[in-house]
Formats: structure tokens, sequence, C-alpha cells
């Protein structure tokens, strides 16, 4: 599964490096002759991942790509991406609905309300790395980073409302 995106491309060899290499990020070497039913699903999320890092990317995107894991996968598999763009540098282009994880896995925030959708706050995040989810969580920079995303979520629905009621 992980070769799909390279089959044709690359010689079998060079293919099988790829493959090797891509499940060493995501931390599935071992698994690499299982079949997916027989994977968690934070193993398949990570055979996902494994999938688009063995193209080698420039651009990573990545839509709500933890939003059905338990919190404790969901954690380990933020590490391992913050894990892989250090090794990789690869930009990751990460959507996301949770606060939480924006502030964590971040390094720019972009607010995005409307249909269709435009930026209306970008946010740095200029918080330490590496990152964990104990500390960093503690930082009282964490927090306010945190609170000024709530803050231009909510700016911005009540900006909606008010622009659909004149509108109206």
């Amino acid at each position: 599964n992980v070769a799909l995106g390279l089959e044709g491309k690359l010689s079998p060899a060079l293919r099988r490096d790829r493959v090797a290499n891509a499940l060493d990020l995501v931390g599935l070497r071992d698994r690499a002759k299982d079949y997916p039913w027989r994977l968690s699903g934070g193993m398949q999320q990570r055979v996902q991942i494994a999938r688009a890092l063995a193209m080698e990317p420039e651009v990573l995107l990545m839509d709500e790509p933890f939003g059905s894991l338990d919190a404790m996968t969901k954690g380990q598999l933020q590490d391992g991406l913050q894990r892989i763009h250090q090794l990789t540098h690869t930009t990751v282009v990460f959507v996301t609905h949770d606060i939480e994880e924006a502030v964590y896995l971040s390094d720019r925030v972009l607010v995005l309300t409307g249909v269709p959708a435009r930026v209306t706050r970008e946010i740095v995040v200029d918080l330490p790395r590496p990152r964990d989810h104990i500390t960093s969580k503690e930082l009282p920079e964490y927090l306010d980073f945190r609170h000024a995303i709530h803050t231009a979520i909510r700016g911005s629905e009540r900006e909606e409302a008010r622009e659909r009621e004149r509108n109206a």
C-alpha cells in the first residue's frame, strides 16, 4: 500500500528503499507485510502518511487526519508528525478544527471563515521546539495562543452573522 504512488515511476530497488524509509519515518517497518485489516486505526493512519512521504513531496497536505482517533493515539501521531517534519523539512499544511492541535503542531495558524473561505487572521505560533504534550501545553504562551485563536474564530463568526444580516 505504501508503494502505490510509486508503481511504474521508479525501479523496484528504488521503490523498496523509498517504502522502507517511509515506514521507518512512521515507525511501521516491522509491520510492512501486515494486511491493512490487521492494523489499528492509528497504524492505518500512519500507513497513509508513509504513502505520501514515499513520494518525497515538498508539501504534505493533511485534512483532519487525526480527527477520528482516540486522544492517546492522536497525541502519538502528532508527536510523530513533528518528528517527521524535523527530519524531512517537508512543509505541512494541516487542516484542523481542533484549536489545541493547531497550536501544538503549528508555526502559523490561519483562521478561515466564510463561503468561499477566506483568511481572516494569521497567528504566528513561536513556541519553542521540540514540543511535547506536557511542558509545551503548560507554557503561558501556549495558553495565550490558544486564547488568541479562539477569540479570532469567535470574532469571525460574529462578523459573518452581521454580514448575513446586512445582506438579508
